[in-house]
């Protein structure tokens, strides 16, 4: 599963890279604002622009990505 940290380093590196909600697959050749792309891997519609996911917040982070959110807002 991919972290908070793994989706701003994408954000920050602006190659078009997404991240499926279901499996955590990188994905690449994603639009920043995707929402619900196919995943190579698991096949879901769950696949969404890394700045969609900071958009959408802490409800699709992994339990260690909340952490490290968690941690940075002390």
């Amino acid at each position: 599963m991919y972290t908070l940290d793994e989706v701003i380093a994408a954000v920050e590196a602006d190659d078009c890279i997404g991240f499926c909600t279901v499996c955590g697959q990188q994905a690449d050749g994603v639009e920043p604002d995707a929402r619900g792309y196919e995943c190579e891997v698991c096949g879901e519609c769950a696949v969404f622009g890394a700045e969609e996911l900071l958009l959408m917040g802490g409800s699709v982070f992994s339990n260690i990505g909340r952490a490290a959110l968690a941690e940075g807002n002390k």
